[in-house]
């Protein structure tokens, strides 16, 4: 076999395990309505999938670049898928034993999500070459990865129906679904041969010898880490809150406008539809266009449709499609023209994960594994910033307020890609 075929075969692997991530990982915002369904919780408490499952980011992300230093990109994808199908079976059982479990569940799935984002990200960038090359590999991931969302809110949305009777045994079959691509992942990269990326050779010659540099040396990436911090503010806070906002009752607490469960997430998977137009498109341009200029674009935009959401009138209504799979046909439903806004971030955050992750990596050499590791680790911010917008949403009874939360991380990141992400440190040695 051929090395450019090798690397083809690499390339396919780690674009499937991108759309897993996904599948996976989104099954905690919709999971979420079920979970303030039958255990009662607050809209911050009922966001604890979330919370367990990118908090875990914080204590695996480090040693996830440990694994691939020690193990390689393959061995470490497979402990994690083996992680993965423990977490999603204890997440199942959580109908029965209660709230705690349902955590531990999501929490044990994180540290699968964590390890896998590690082995992905760098993987698909150092398989393209690093520059604008490795980020549209990034991005055409990415397409997959909004693709497997894209189905986890249609079919999280049929499952549910009326979101003020369901229970954690509804989403049974998509738990299910998720186990099963767990088991065929895991068996198909157990028989995949992957053509790896040499991990640096650590010199021992002298054992009181101590690194002068690491990956933190580099302020763009120090920078770039708390961007992907905030971002998760964006990709999730967004999607997560036009649910809740969708599905609870004008009488709650914290008012919506009560539509059916099944009809919001058939609305809300636009939202992650929009991801997979726009990571399509960056895919195709990322040859061509740089990290930094799909950054600062997409804030910008980012940040006016947030800005609009928030103030545009409740009265004014429009029609949003959303695709009823089961029946093969569009339906409609007239939503504030706020949530519209809001729907098309998807298109904004689409190329962000992936450009972020490329700008803070840039020029890191030898040091990308455990930087890997370390951005890794800072997707706990997306429970933290998920949280912080569901207190605000608790405190001030508005769903539309909340969003100045995302409106404040679309602002840094924007200041990432126009200043924060140059590479001030090019004299550090990264051979």
């Amino acid at each position: 076999m051929s090395t450019k075929t090798k690397q083809w075969g690499a390339i396919i692997v780690m674009i499937a395990l991108f759309a897993m991530i996904a599948f996976v990982t989104n099954l905690c915002s919709p999971m979420a309505v079920i979970v303030k369904n039958q255990f009662g919780a607050s809209n911050f408490l009922s966001q604890i999938g979330n919370y367990g499952n990118f908090i875990a980011y914080l204590i695996m992300g480090i040693p996830s670049g440990m694994l691939i230093k020690r193990f390689g990109y393959k061995k470490t994808s497979l402990i994690a898928l083996a992680v993965g199908i423990i977490g999603i079976l204890v997440q199942w059982a959580s109908g029965r034993y209660g709230f705690g479990v349902y955590l531990i569940g999501a929490f044990i799935a994180g540290f699968c999500m964590c390890m896998l984002n590690t082995v992905v990200n760098p993987m698909l960038n150092l398989l393209g070459g690093g520059g604008n090359k490795g980020n549209q590999l990034i991005q055409i991931g990415g397409v997959f990865n909004s693709a497997a969302a894209v189905a986890v809110y249609i079919i999280m949305g049929a499952l549910i129906g009326e979101a003020t009777k369901a229970k954690i045994s509804d989403a049974t079959p998509a738990l299910m679904i998720a186990l099963a691509i767990f088991v065929i992942g895991f068996i198909v990269i157990l028989f995949t041969k992957i053509e790896e990326p040499q991990q640096p050779v650590e010199i021992k010659a002298n054992k009181a010898t101590k690194e002068k540099y690491n990956a933190f040396s580099f302020h763009h990436f120090k920078l770039g880490i708390l961007a992907i911090f905030l971002y998760g503010g964006i990709e999730v806070g967004t999607p997560t809150y036009v649910l809740q906002y969708l599905t609870s009752e004008p009488t709650a607490a914290t008012p919506g406008i009560g539509m059916s469960g099944t009809i919001a997430g058939l609305i809300v998977a636009v939202y992650w539809l929009m991801m997979l137009v726009g990571r399509f498109v960056g895919g195709a341009i990322g040859g061509k266009v740089s990290s930094k200029a799909m950054v600062t674009t997409v804030s910008i935009a980012a940040f006016l449709l947030v800005l609009f959401g928030m103030f545009a009138p409740t009265g004014w209504l429009v029609n949003i499609p959303g695709i009823d799979w089961a029946n093969l046909s569009v339906i409609w439903a007239k939503v504030p023209v706020g949530i519209f806004a809001f729907i098309l971030v998807g298109l904004c955050t689409s190329v962000m994960w992936g450009a972020i992750f490329n700008l803070a990596t840039e020029g890191l050499g030898k040091y990308t594994a455990i930087a890997s590791g370390a951005f890794m680790t800072m997707v706990f911010g997306f429970a933290i910033m998920v949280g912080l917008q569901g207190l605000v949403a608790d405190w001030t009874g508005s769903y539309m307020t909340s969003f100045i939360v995302v409106l404040a991380c679309a602002a840094y990141i924007l200041f990432y890609a126009l200043i924060g992400s140059r590479n001030v440190n090019k004299d550090i040695p990264v051979d």
